[in-house]
């Protein structure tokens, strides 16, 4: 700097010094607004090349998941890098999809997150010490068995799916009763899945979206999300996480890690193990590969040569996790977020005693085609109904067709 005519050396080096505090601040304050753009990303875009990942391979992924035209969005990590996205038109990386059934996995991560904490004892402790509810012929079930689906509790055609037309699911789910012996079958049963945020919230005194929040979301960087509550202040823990196809990898990635996120253990290593194992076959419903279920995750695939894992949803929604390769995909289908986060049915909720769900499915996505109904906002139509919503064109044909060849192109990402 030079000195300027007529001022001390004294005055010179003030200023010199001022203008250095001025510079470091300044300097401090772009890399506090840098790492305020990037907490919520902690996503770092690398090209798959430098991770041993050809690009036709990615493009065979994600060309098999597009040929069905309800594909919203696709996201591959390997090793925690994001390595290729791709959305259909009208959508970007900030689109919402919404989880369906995958939102259960999520809340029983926090069921082993307690367990952690000593707040529940362990998987096979009694879910009555948690449910007082439970005090009759429930009173053997455990914890492990709800999130192995393994309960007993009364199994309908519907899969209790009838009761996201309520106003209260909690209450529906009180009232479900011992059908069997608990560990004899395996039945998807949403019930299992609801009653976790009731167990959550006797041992920890907090609702299980609160929790969500504090002990994984926001470690891991999901800031923009919808956690779905029914209309009783009910969290709905067996459905409804809406967050966008970059953030649900997040959650895959923190499963792949073994737990841990930026170095911190926030699910231990060891129910992470546990989770990811084979303990019961399921129906082939749509599909002839064998998979199986564990804790609240499907199975894809457990062969010698490869295993997967996923978490899934109505309509196709899905976490698929390679562990072992440190790989996660994730495809969501095409979603109009509703406004809010609390179930509205208004005068609809007598929808629920026809007790038949693809016919309920298909009368509310009537009524709204007609607007009788309307859930999103729209100009000149009041929102009349508050719920997540899936329309015809978010529902998945040829993804389920595809699924061993999905399976078969997320194992060729590492041959």
């Amino acid at each position: 700097m030079q000195e300027v005519a007529g001022s001390s050396p004294a005055r010179v080096t003030i200023l010199k010094r001022g203008v250095l505090m001025y510079l470091k601040s300044l300097f401090l304050f772009s890399l506090l607004i840098s790492f305020n753009l990037n907490a919520g990303e902690n996503l770092e875009i690398k090209d798959p090349n430098e991770l041993g990942v050809s690009q036709s391979d990615i493009d065979n992924l994600f060309n098999l998941s597009f040929e069905d035209e309800s594909t919203q969005s696709v996201a591959l990590l390997k090793n925690g890098y994001l390595i290729g996205e791709r959305y259909a038109d009208g959508f970007n990386k900030d689109s919402y999809g919404t989880s369906w059934s995958m939102a259960k996995s999520y809340y029983a991560a926090l069921i082993l997150i307690s367990i952690d904490r000593g707040e529940i004892k362990s998987l096979d402790e009694k879910a009555s010490n948690y449910l007082p509810f439970f005090d009759d012929e429930r009173s053997v079930i455990t914890i492990r068995q709800l999130l192995n689906m393994s309960s007993g509790l009364q199994y309908p055609d519907h899969q209790h799916e009838t009761m996201f037309f309520r106003k209260d699911h909690l209450e529906y789910s009180r009232n479900v009763k011992l059908e069997k012996e608990p560990d004899t079958l395996f039945e998807y049963n949403n019930v299992n899945s609801m009653l976790l945020g009731e167990i959550l919230e006797a041992a920890t005194g907090k609702k299980a979206d609160i929790l969500l929040e504090e002990r994984i979301l926001n470690k891991i960087g999901v800031e923009k999300k919808t956690l779905w509550r029914d209309e009783a202040q009910n969290v709905l823990t067996y459905c409804c996480i809406d967050m966008s196809a970059r953030d649900y990898a997040k959650f895959g990635q923190l499963f792949s890690n073994g737990g841990s996120w930026n170095g911190e253990q926030i699910i231990s290593k060891e129910l992470i193990d546990e989770t990811f194992q084979y303990v019961w076959d399921t129906p082939n419903w749509w599909t002839d590969e064998k998979r199986g279920y564990s804790l609240h995750w499907w199975v894809s695939r457990y062969t010698e040569e490869s295993k997967i894992f996923n978490a899934s949803g109505r309509f196709g929604q899905y976490i698929f996790v390679d562990p072992k390769n440190d790989i996660v995909f994730v495809r969501i289908t095409k979603y109009k977020p509703s406004k809010g986060s609390v179930q509205k049915w208004g005068n609809l909720s007598w929808l629920s005693a026809l007790n038949n769900v693809e016919f309920l499915i298909w009368f509310y996505q009537k009524l709204e085609k007609w607007g009788f109904i309307s859930i999103e906002a729209k100009e000149g139509r009041e929102v009349t109904v508050i719920t997540p919503n899936t329309d015809r064109d978010g529902a998945s044909k040829e993804f389920y067709e595809n699924y061993s060849l999905v399976l078969d192109a997320i194992d060729e990402l590492s041959s």
